[in-house]
């Protein structure tokens, strides 16, 4: 069933009109291609916001409306503000019935639990596209193209050709271009005692801090650095604290 979009003609141009759209809950877009020139239309912001969250909505043929008058069209732009979950323009693709259409095309895996891979060898999946480029009638334009992944081992993968694609479908790619689709690969643990190993030997040995104190200086050598009387080259060392003064030459009786 196709999707159906209400929008009006668009008078207003320009930056400015634009901006008096947005703040009255409109979209501005653009309806253009076929044999009939581009026009310019407004839509309800919370019904396209709505449509954009639908994944048919941006791979389906959808009916257009404006004043009465209906055609097919094809989502073919979107641009969002940069952190607001605001749509700013939309762009919409005239669809001719028989002229070819180039389109990405959402792919649905399948069967994931049941591959060897994953079942049996303790593999995941890697999805390596989530989306192929296709060109087909617009009767042939299918929602999405499923991947089975039933029989897929570790270290295997699944390329574009081998996918089977849905009748009138073909890959619009070039001639020796054939992308990897999905591969199962056997996911790399690192247990927490690993970690505090290779954490351990990153250690330098001048980083690994000691209890050891320094020994003490043998005789006749100079105090540590810092310690109070230690003698500095080319000088005294200074008297230990509490020596005796060297008695005077004269006795002070004798000089009585």
């Amino acid at each position: 069933m196709a999707i159906e979009i209400i929008a009006r003609k668009r008078e207003t141009q320009g930056t400015s009109a634009a901006r008096r759209l947005r703040r009255k809950g409109l979209v501005p877009g653009i309806v253009y291609g076929g044999d009939q020139g581009a026009l310019n239309i407004e839509l309800d912001h919370k019904a396209l916001y709505l449509n954009l969250r639908n994944e048919r909505f941006h791979a389906s043929i959808l009916t257009l409306e404006v004043a009465g008058a209906k055609e097919q069209v094809l989502l073919r732009s979107v641009n969002m503000h940069p952190y607001k979950p605001q749509v700013q323009h939309v762009d919409f693709q005239r669809v001719m019935k028989d002229r070819k259409l180039h389109m990405k095309v959402p792919l649905h895996f399948a069967n994931a639990e049941k591959s060897p891979g994953v079942k049996d060898q303790g593999g995941v999946v890697s999805h390596v596209l989530n989306e192929l480029d296709i060109a087909c009638l617009p009767d042939d334009l299918p929602e999405f193209i499923e991947v089975d992944l039933g029989n897929l081992a570790v270290g295997n993968s699944i390329h574009a050709r081998d996918l089977a694609l849905p009748k009138g479908v073909e890959l619009a790619l070039k001639k020796d271009e054939n992308p990897v689709v999905a591969t199962v690969v056997v996911p790399t643990l690192i247990t927490e005692e690993e970690e505090a190993a290779a954490a351990a030997a990153a250690v330098a040995p001048s980083e690994i801090p000691t209890t050891e104190q320094a020994a003490e200086p043998k005789e006749g050598e100079a105090a540590a650095e810092g310690e109070k009387g230690a003698a500095k080259p080319g000088e005294k060392p200074a008297a230990a604290k509490g020596a005796e003064k060297p008695a005077d030459k004269t006795d002070k009786k004798d000089k009585k």
